[in-house]
């Protein structure tokens, strides 16, 4: 069955290129953010590992650690890493796991249904591993994303998801369509016009259901 929203992010420990490590362990009570990919020394793949590369400072400033899974050996990974920081100008220091047994593309769910992957596999045999989860400091799942392997990911809109599930993390708030860190935010259903002008000041009342507030992370 596949992960849900809120589902407790199954836990694991693997090798990894920052060694030994295990999923709840290595969060502590920051964010993460795990992704997966095809395969190493692929050219879709080491565009996106270089875009994680440049945007580490953007997740630390976030209180998010980054992991990324792969269906290689960790000896693959250190090699390939060269090749990252070639293309993004940036290190690649976040832990990228070893996978070659399939244990986190099958916890996460991330391979097709019909996948049969021999050694000696391709790129084309783990087509669908491109998989993003959110996971929050309580270890739930915030936010999961597939792509197939001819799309590489828009990791600023991963950012801005990011941004969003933080600014409306256990507070009656949402985002509109959009959205994008200081622009107003949606009062939630559970709050009655009073209480929403009680505790966030100014409301704009659009619709009935439909009420902005000023972006209180930004007052």
């Amino acid at each position: 069955m596949s992960l849900r929203i809120n589902d407790v992010a199954p836990n694991f420990t693997t090798d990894s290129t920052a060694g030994t490590l295990t999923l709840h362990d290595w969060m502590g009570d920051s964010y993460a953010i795990l992704f997966s990919h095809p395969k190493d020394f692929t050219p879709v793949c080491t565009t996106e590992f270089g875009a994680v590369a440049r945007l580490a400072p953007e997740f630390a400033k976030r209180n998010t650690k980054v992991m990324g899974v792969s269906v290689d050996s960790v000896e693959e990974h250190h090699r390939w890493k060269n090749d990252i920081a070639q293309f993004a100008q940036a290190p690649a220091d976040f832990p990228i796991i070893d996978d070659t047994s399939l244990q986190v593309a099958k916890l996460y769910n991330m391979l097709p249904a019909e996948a049969v992957l021999p050694d000696g596999r391709t790129p084309a045999d783990s087509a669908t591993v491109r998989t993003v989860f959110i996971i929050g400091p309580d270890k739930k799942i915030r936010l999961t994303m597939a792509y197939p392997m001819s799309v590489g990911r828009n990791f600023a809109e991963i950012l801005r998801a990011l941004d969003a599930i933080q600014a409306t993390d256990g507070v009656p708030l949402a985002t509109p369509a959009d959205w994008v860190p200081g622009q107003d935010v949606i009062v939630g259903l559970s709050l009655t016009d009073e209480q929403a002008k009680e505790k966030y000041g100014k409301v704009d009342v659009r619709l009935p259901y439909l009420r902005f507030i000023a972006d209180p992370s930004k007052q």
